[in-house]
C-alpha cells in the first residue's frame, strides 16, 4: 500500500478521535504512514436551527470530504456511519466497517435521574427527530428541546444549566472516555437507536484497487451484516433526517435479527416489528421488514411526512 496515506475527517474531538484510531490501527498493520487532513463540513458551520428543518440534510456531514475525495486530495475518509447518506456519489464506495461500538443512546441528567424519575417539564435536550418522538413515546410530559453542537458541546451545556438532562450517543461517550458521565443507557426496547449508530464507515474511491485490498484488515464481517440490513431497512423507507425511523440489527452466530420502527413526527403513531434470517442475506432482511411495516400503516405515516402534514412538536 501506497504511503503516505491522506485521511479525510471532520475537524470535531469525536470525529479526530475516530480518525486517529483507524490511522494506527492501519499504522500498525503495516508499514505506511498516515497523515489526517481535517475538512469542515456544511452541518459543522450550520450550529443554530435543527438539521431536520435544513433542506438536503442526507450530504450535511460528508459532502466536503467526498468532493475531497473525488477531487483525490484525500485517500480515504473516516465517518460516523450514521452520518453517511444512503446511496454515494458515484466514484466512491464503502470500503470497510470497523467492529460496531455500543449502539445505544445515553440519558445525561444533572442530578442523576433516570428517564422515569426526571421531574414533570424537565427539559431534555435533543435535535434529533428520532430521539424527540421516541422520548414522547415514554413521557409526553417532557419539554424537549433544541440541542446542537459536538459531543463536548453538548455537555457543556448541559453542565451550564441550560438542560435538565440530554440525550447522547453512547458510542461518542465510551471513545472519548466520558462513559461514566451517562445517567443511564437506554436499551433498545426504550429508544431504538439511529441506523448504523456506533460504526464507522471508512470512503475510498471505488477505483483504488490497491488501497481497497489493503483495508480488508478493518473489517468486521458480522458489523458489515448488521449494517448491510439496517441501510436496506432505510433505503427501501426512503428515510432520512426528516423522517423519524429507527433501526438496530444484530448478529449471533449465523443468524440476523433486525428490530425497526417508523414514528410520526408528532410521536402519536408507530409501527414496529422485527424480522430474522441467515446473515448472509442481510440486505433481504432489511428490505423485508421495510415492506412489512410500508404494508402495516408506515406508508401513510412517511406520506403524510412528506406533505407537511405532520410537524415535529415546537416547530412553526
Amino acid at each position: 500500500m501506497r504511503s503516505p496515506l491522506i485521511l479525510g475527517s471532520r475537524g470535531s474531538k469525536l470525529a479526530l478521535w475516530q480518525a486517529n484510531f483507524i490511522k494506527s490501527t492501519l499504522e500498525r498493520q503495516r508499514p505506511i504512514e498516515v497523515r489526517i487532513e481535517t475538512i469542515r463540513t456544511t452541518g459543522d458551520k450550520i450550529t443554530d436551527v435543527p438539521l431536520a428543518t435544513v433542506g438536503g440534510t442526507k450530504a450535511l456531514f460528508t459532502k466536503e470530504i467526498e468532493e475531497a475525495l473525488l477531487a483525490a486530495r484525500i485517500d480515504l475518509a473516516v465517518h460516523s456511519l450514521k452520518d453517511l447518506p444512503t446511496y454515494l456519489p458515484e466514484g466512491l464506495m464503502l470500503a470497510a466497517i470497523p467492529a460496531r461500538e455500543d449502539a445505544r443512546d445515553a440519558l445525561i441528567s444533572r442530578h442523576g435521574e433516570r428517564w422515569n424519575q426526571l421531574p414533570a417539564g424537565a427539559r431534555v435536550g435533543t435535535s434529533s427527530l428520532r430521539r424527540q418522538v421516541q422520548l414522547r413515546r415514554l413521557r409526553k410530559d417532557l419539554v424537549i428541546e433544541p440541542l446542537r453542537g459536538n459531543l463536548d458541546t453538548r455537555l457543556r451545556k448541559l453542565d451550564e444549566g441550560q438542560y435538565d438532562a440530554v440525550v447522547v450517543a453512547q458510542a461518542g461517550l465510551k471513545r472519548m472516555g466520558w462513559a461514566d458521565r451517562a445517567t443511564q443507557v437506554f436499551s433498545v426496547e426504550e429508544m431504538l437507536p439511529a441506523i448504523g449508530q456506533g460504526a464507522l464507515a471508512i470512503e475510498t474511491r471505488a477505483d483504488d484497487e490497491e488501497l481497497l485490498a489493503g483495508l480488508d484488515g478493518l473489517r468486521d464481517p458480522e458489523t458489515e451484516a448488521a449494517i448491510t440490513a439496517e441501510r436496506a431497512f432505510l433505503a427501501r423507507l426512503g428515510g432520512g433526517c426528516q423522517v423519524p425511523l429507527a433501526g438496530y440489527a444484530q448478529v449471533k452466530g449465523e443468524r440476523l435479527r433486525l428490530k425497526g420502527v417508523v414514528v410520526s413526527t408528532d410521536g402519536e403513531q408507530a409501527v414496529e416489528g422485527s424480522e430474522e434470517g441467515a446473515a448472509s442475506e442481510a440486505e433481504a432482511i432489511g428490505k423485508a421488514l421495510a415492506e412489512r411495516l410500508l404494508k402495516q400503516g408506515a406508508a401513510e405515516i412517511l406520506a403524510a411526512i412528506a406533505a407537511g402534514a405532520v410537524r415535529p412538536p415546537g416547530s412553526a
